[in-house]
């Protein structure tokens, strides 16, 4: 048989990551992955306060403990190495089902090297096309995707000179900002001290944000790069690109902006033929929870939780078919399966949550592997 190469894709993001599995031109695969970084993060604020009230309660004069706090260098706050595991594990997935020969990631956002730097690639970069893209990519995410001066959101933006260049203002990034079409019109060539001299708070700002430095890339991106480099220890060669390409290659091609069409333009793209109606979804649910008892809102125990992970041969979050043939609940259900040590389970399905299902009609279709999936 005649194997081809196939490239993984993957475009990180903070709530939903984008994977796309591309055969030269053609796109053959694409998944949204929905992350639970938030949910671990208010897990471990609801775990720490419960903890600090006991401690407080039970250790009261108890001397504070001290030279234990130091985190290793690259540590990563759980919620974002959760996020690092997630898109690892899918990428393993991926590689022993299908034959991968190689991997792209956006690993910034924008390219503020070259930004700064036009020798880096000579100056045709910096006045091509792709430069606009790298640049307004850059502003929009400094300026939080509103205009500067009205805060306006959900128009168009453009790029607009602090220092206006007729009054010996320049290109360079620190006096460009975001503004809307009125007020970039009403500015014209206005000092900002004038244009805005009856609102002396938004000229702080804007003078103060403007001058702020280039953020380093190793630190705003931290979680990128971590995962950079856990993908090169997969031991395929890993290509790289920025927010601006990925944003170019995907308007080149007039095609719509979701996370899995992101994905497959991640990199050096020449044309992309599309064969995915529809991706498949996603979304990271965990393994449970360790938790001895269930809590109230003030944090007293309600109940009990079993410390017996399967009943019946089934575990919570596994996928399951139950045909059931007598009673009131007769019917055909799929879905994830939640258990009970009684035998009675309760199976999510599309249409709703059905009740009081007997594991003996119940059959395996997919083993927990703490996600849940939809098309």
């Amino acid at each position: 048989p005649v194997i081809h190469k196939h490239q993984v894709k993957i475009d990180p993001g903070s709530k939903t990551t984008g994977l796309a599995i591309v055969q030269g031109e053609r796109v053959i695969w694409g998944s949204e992955l929905t992350h639970r970084g938030s949910q671990i993060r208010d897990n471990l604020i609801s775990r720490g306060q419960l903890r600090r009230s006991r401690r407080n309660r039970k250790t009261r004069y108890r001397q504070p403990r001290f030279l234990n706090r130091t985190k290793p260098k690259g540590w990563l706050a759980p919620s974002l190495t959760s996020r690092v595991q997630n898109i690892l594990t899918w990428v393993k997935k991926l590689i022993r089902f299908c034959p991968i020969t190689g991997i792209s990631q956006e690993l910034v956002r924008f390219d503020t090297q070259k930004l700064q730097n036009p020798e880096l690639s000579g100056i045709e970069y910096q006045q091509g096309t792709l430069y606009g893209y790298e640049l307004r990519e850059y502003l929009l995410e400094k300026w939080n995707r509103k205009c500067a001066y009205c805060g306006a959101t959900g128009t168009q933006l453009e790029i607009e000179h602090i220092k206006p260049l007729s009054k010996g203002g320049s290109n360079r990034v620190s006096n460009l900002t975001i503004a809307c079409h009125s007020c970039n019109q009403a500015k014209s060539n206005q000092d900002i001290e004038l244009f805005l001299s009856k609102k002396p708070s938004i000229l702080k700002r804007i003078l103060s944000q403007s001058k702020r430095p280039l953020a380093d890339g190793a630190s705003v991106n931290s979680t990128r790069w971590k995962l950079y480099h856990d993908l090169k220890s997969i031991g395929l060669p890993v290509e790289v690109g920025s927010g601006g390409l990925t944003k170019f290659n995907r308007c080149r091609q007039d095609l719509p902006k979701t996370h899995w069409l992101d994905a497959a333009n991640v990199g050096k793209v020449e044309t992309l033929i599309i064969e995915v109606t529809k991706p498949l979804l996603i979304t990271a649910k965990g393994h449970g929870t360790r938790q001895l008892c269930r809590t109230n809102k003030y944090g007293f125990p309600i109940r009990h939780c079993s410390r017996i992970k399967f009943h019946k041969g089934f575990q919570t979050g596994d996928i399951v078919r139950a045909v059931v043939t007598k009673g009131k609940k007769i019917g055909t259900y799929v879905g994830r399966v939640a258990t009970r040590k009684s035998g009675s389970f309760n199976i999510s399905t599309l249409g709703g949550l059905v009740q009081g299902i007997s594991h003996k009609y119940c059959r395996f279709i997919h083993r927990k592997d703490g996600y849940a999936y939809t098309n």
